[in-house]
């Protein structure tokens, strides 16, 4: 499953690396990193997502299409 995984405003870029090495050591992927907000996309176990989860800085979602009406 792919996720998009965000970082708080205020989150250091230490706690964006840890998040990033967090992810690879668990089997994680990423696939893209963004530049304008504190993130990156991964494709990542389904079993391991409460890793990542418990970090109060992190926000995840499933990655998916948006669409507008």
């Amino acid at each position: 499953m792919q996720y998009n995984v965000t970082l708080k405003e205020n989150a250091s870029p230490e706690e964006l690396s840890k998040a990033k090495e967090t992810a690879k050591s668990q089997g994680g992927e990423i696939t893209h990193e963004f530049s304008l907000i504190k993130g990156f996309t991964v494709k990542y176990p389904d079993d391991k997502m409460s890793t990542l989860e418990s970090n109060e800085h992190i926000h995840v979602e499933q990655d998916g299409e948006v669409k507008t009406q």
